[in-house]
This record gives C-alpha cells, structure tokens and sequence, in this order.
C-alpha cells in the first residue's frame, strides 16, 4: 500500500473511474493519505462523484508517471470521521479554503479489497493486494 501511496504522491494527479447507471465517469483527481493503514482518497458529498461512489463503491483509479502506469481497483469507503478528514486536510492544507473536518460536505473514503497493478512496457505487471 506504502508503494501505491508514494506513486499517486509523485504523479500528483490521477484519474478516478466510477459508474453513473450505465455510464462510465473519468475524473481527475489529486488526493491520497494513508490514515489508520488504509488507503485514502477525499472528495465533496455535494459532488456527482459521491453519489456515484456511493450507488456503486467499486471504482478504478489510473495514473502515469511517464514510464510506469498504475490501475487500482477496489470499493470505496466512507469515513465520516472528523479525525479522518482532519487527517487528510492537514497533508492537503490548501483544501481548508474549500473543506473543513467538521463541515457536512466534506467526504474521505479508504479504499477496501484493493488490487493495485503496476505495468510498464518493459516488464511483466506487478501485483499488490490491501
């Protein structure tokens, strides 16, 4: 998981792929923290985005750093946690202008039953499951 977290770190920004009835949504994303050993990721509630998680939690996040790519599957869930959230927005303290821990909007969710993936064009793909 520590080596999922540190590639998502490094790339910045990755993309969260979610389903909308029989839609599939891509969106750019840039948060992630481990809190508690598990594997974070932070929107807003008011967001189309969570709706979508929360109608189906099982998402797939892709990300690029120029020669190795990463495709992380799993289910999405919820922490309403004030300390959860705190967490996340103190390694994101540019997000406290639009966030705050105790607000109603503000949503972490940790990924559960993950299979990370890492491929390149020049090795065999590696697999991690948390």
């Amino acid at each position: 998981m520590q080596r999922v977290y540190e590639f998502l770190k490094k790339v910045g920004t990755y993309y969260l792929a979610t389903v909308d009835g029989d839609q599939a949504r891509v969106r750019p994303f840039g948060t992630v923290d481990i809190f508690e050993n598990k594997l974070y990721i932070q929107t807003g509630k008011s967001k189309a985005v969570s709706r979508e998680i929360h109608e189906n939690p099982k998402v797939e996040i892709c990300a690029f750093d120029g020669s190795k790519w990463l495709r992380l599957s799993g289910s999405l869930v919820s922490d309403d946690r004030v300390e959860a959230k705190a967490h996340m927005l103190d390694s994101y303290p540019e997000l406290k202008a639009m966030y705050s821990a105790e607000d109603d909007n503000t949503e972490v969710l940790y990924f559960e039953n993950a299979e990370a993936v890492f491929s390149s064009f020049t090795s065999a793909p590696e697999v991690i499951n948390f």
